[in-house]
């Protein structure tokens, strides 16, 4: 016989308290991380620390700016009204080919955003700015 207070049986219910306390603190740490995981425009700056981007696939078209306003598309020179369909018909016959863009530090910025902006008016989704390692001194 099981008197008043001396329950001594197995309990058969889950307490579910502190799962619920630890599952509002994860949504809390997520809402406040979640944010801070977006990024807006991706940009390198001429010295910069980061990873090498692995080479798995066909050439990447590299996009060069040189100090004197020059434009080239790989090696070869292009005029900035004619980049975008130049860009465009060499997309066409590679579709998904990476596009890196390398700009003199000396170029202004202004110039750099014009030229990014033809880029992307080309039809290329994702572009990739080449830095040269950050020097430690």
């Amino acid at each position: 016989m099981i008197s008043g207070g001396n329950d001594k049986g197995l309990m058969s219910e889950i307490n579910v308290t502190p799962f619920v306390d630890v599952m509002l603190v994860l949504l809390i740490v997520f809402m406040v991380a979640a944010p801070m995981m977006t990024q807006g425009v991706d940009v390198s700056l001429p010295e910069a620390a980061s990873d090498s981007l692995s080479m798995d696939e066909e050439e990447p078209f590299y996009i060069t700016l040189k100090s004197g306003g020059e434009i080239f598309i790989n090696d070869f020179p292009v005029d900035e009204d004619r980049l975008r369909p130049k860009l465009s018909a060499l997309l066409k016959e590679r579709p998904g080919t990476r596009v890196f863009l390398r700009a003199d530090r000396a170029i202004r910025y202004g110039t750099v955003i014009r030229v990014m902006a033809e880029i992307k008016s080309a039809g290329v989704e994702k572009l990739g700015m080449v830095t040269e390692p950050l020097e430690t001194k």
